[in-house]
């Protein structure tokens, strides 16, 4: 029953669920007409049998009923509206967080694939290259390629792992900062060396002035980093570059890191929807991009507990830049 239920589809189940909540709209209507016609015939019916009687009293009998139509009538009206705001509260409310438990459950979802792809290459190419190096007998630059690939990979796995383990306890406030002054320059050419190796057919292409001194947390900004050169390697082609920048803006008082490449970019409407966790564009069924969707939350969480900001916006002529602003 609970995999029927898995396989109707969401948008199927909106039209489901308005039209039965306009029903529900639509009834209480029916029932608030009826009501007043009711009113309004025994109204009818009490004016009638008043005036046939012809009676002393009559004016006051008159006055007495009239008083109680208009006081029924407000009665139905005061329910009415009553019980029309609650249900749609109630619907409104029903409908965001069903809404809302969908859609975690679809990027744990797209997590899932995306961490079991991601956790059984690297794996399968580092066993791949031992076996390799085991069986045959190769020239030293063909060993070395091969274990230079098997690094690459293990350093995606431990990337991975670290991503997740941390991405848990900035969330849960396991993890305490320790924020120092450190050197953002030599740092950030340090990290660019490093993707150098890694992917030595790569074009890097930089612009850091002389040293730039911030005061937080080397070990997370620098992941940030490497997330984002990590995104840039992932999505520009081979033959374009990938631009480091580094500013002083507002009279020295921010850090301003740039990573742009060259890529497909990111359509307006997913600028913001990227720095959700687990959110990634596309379905990850038909995805050929590797990632799990914890890296631009994750720098996105690390850049808000150092107090700075971070967006995207469209680089020229394609691409996107991801700027990191940190306040002094």
């Amino acid at each position: 029953m609970r995999n029927i239920f898995e396989r109707i589809p969401f948008r199927f189940i909106n039209y489901i669920y308005w039209i039965l909540l306009l029903y529900l709209i639509a009834a209480l209507a029916w029932w608030y007409l009826q009501l007043v016609q009711q009113n309004e015939l025994m109204y009818s019916m009490q004016k009638s049998q008043i005036l046939q009687s012809a009676s002393p009293s009559t004016s006051n009998s008159l006055n007495r009923i009239e008083d109680e139509r208009l006081r029924n009538s407000k009665q139905y009206v005061g329910e009415g509206l009553t019980f029309l705001i609650i249900t749609l509260l109630g619907a409104i409310f029903v409908y965001v967080v069903v809404r809302r438990q969908f859609q975690l459950h679809m990027q744990q979802r797209n997590f899932m694939l995306a961490v079991t792809h991601e956790l059984k290459t690297p794996i399968a190419v580092t066993k791949l290259s031992l076996e390799t190096l085991k069986r045959h007998q190769l020239n030293e630059q063909k060993k070395e390629e091969i274990v230079n690939n098997a690094i690459v990979e293990t350093d995606r796995l431990n990337s991975l792992c670290n991503n997740i383990l941390l991405s848990a306890e900035l969330e849960s406030g396991g993890y305490k900062m320790s924020k120092l002054e450190f050197d953002f320059t030599a740092m950030t050419l340090s990290a660019v060396d490093e993707f150098k190796k890694r992917y030595p057919l790569r074009i890097f292409e930089y612009q850091i002035p002389l040293p730039v001194f911030y005061n937080g947390e080397e070990f997370l900004i620098r992941l940030v980093l490497n997330n984002l050169l990590e995104n840039a390697v992932k999505y520009t082609p081979k033959e374009s570059p990938i631009v480091i920048s580094i500013e002083n803006e507002n009279p020295k008082k921010t850090v301003v890191l740039k990573v742009a490449d060259f890529g497909k970019g990111i359509p307006d409407k997913e600028k913001q929807k990227v720095f959700q966790k687990f959110y990634r564009i596309g379905d990850e069924m038909k995805r050929m991009t590797k990632g799990t969707g914890l890296g631009l939350f994750l720098s996105n969480k690390i850049i808000k507990d150092h107090h700075g900001s971070m967006l995207v916006e469209n680089n020229l002529p394609t691409g996107s830049v991801f700027i990191v602003r940190l306040p002094k």
